[in-house]
């Protein structure tokens, strides 16, 4: 398989894609991250809004509606969640070699 020239997603950028699995609007964003992170993440404003123009760019994520015209809200698109589970699968396969190289080490 191939591998996506954007994986691995940085670490802001993973978290930004999953806390937008549901629309959300700027601060809300920031909150989620710090949540999901378990405060590991927190991100200033700019850092953020950076990241959310280069993901509208790559078409990771998209502007949805909202009831309020002094918030953008956006969603994750289709193919945000494609990468986002890439990545995903990434880590897991990292994970599994190596708790199975700590393994074998105890077992020599």
């Amino acid at each position: 398989m191939k591998r996506d020239k954007q994986i691995p997603l940085t670490e802001t950028v993973y978290y930004i894609l999953l806390s937008l699995m549901e629309p959300a609007h700027g601060y809300l964003i920031l909150q989620k991250i710090e949540e999901l992170s378990d405060g590991q993440v927190r991100m200033a404003a700019g850092t953020l809004y950076g990241a959310i123009e280069n993901l509208l760019k790559l078409k990771f994520i998209q502007p949805v509606e909202s009831g309020d015209s002094r918030r953008k809200v956006y969603q994750i698109t289709d193919k945000g969640k494609d990468i986002l589970q890439l990545d995903a699968e990434r880590m897991k396969h990292m994970i599994r070699i190596t708790e199975d190289a700590f393994k074998n080490e105890r077992g020599s």
